[in-house]
């Protein structure tokens, strides 16, 4: 790559890079990518969480997310109940092995990106969010754009769901 950035590709292959250290780190915990972040959000939960907010937080498919939970279930990781009240709803919660498989795996790599954020100086690090908050931000008009034109053929209508999620969960929107 050239050593000036213009093309959104190169900003691209950065993102795939940053994705493929947390499927690499997840597959290396024995748990898909999706147990990963949930387990993650989980943690950043207090340890439980409702199932609504980890697929509006990280917008997995319902059949992935429920790959998933089944698997970490299964595993005795999490406990699945319904939210009080409901006969629908449901909630996910850390078991004692889910806690201390978070604490063996998962606190030590949010530690890690703490290290690597704090690795940049405060400016750096403004810089950085306020960029990549524009750069979603702008990625999401430009998809809201192109669906609005393209739906009337019925293609792509709801392609924007995913950066619009990126923007707001960088502000701290959308989190549970």
């Amino acid at each position: 790559m050239s050593g000036t950035c213009n093309l959104p590709v190169e900003l691209e292959y950065l993102y795939n890079a940053a994705d493929r250290l947390y499927v690499d780190f997840a597959r290396s915990c024995g748990i898909s990518n999706c147990a990963y972040w949930m387990l993650y959000e989980l943690e950043r939960a207090g340890g439980e969480a409702s199932l609504r907010a980890l697929n509006v937080d990280w917008g997995y498919s319902k059949q992935t997310m429920s790959s998933a939970l089944k698997t970490m279930e299964s595993r005795g990781l999490i406990e699945l109940s319904f939210e009080e009240g409901s006969r629908k709803s449901k909630r996910a919660s850390l078991t004692d092995a889910g806690r201390a498989f978070v604490d063996k795996n998962i606190v030590p790599a949010m530690r890690a990106e703490e290290r690597a954020f704090f690795s940049l100086n405060q400016e750096e690090r403004e810089t950085l969010m306020a960029l990549a908050r524009r750069y979603a931000e702008a990625l999401t008009r430009e998809f809201e754009n192109m669906n609005g034109s393209r739906a009337e053929d019925g293609r792509c209508v709801n392609g924007a769901k995913g950066a619009a999620s990126a923007a707001g969960a960088a502000e701290g929107e959308g989190t549970a």
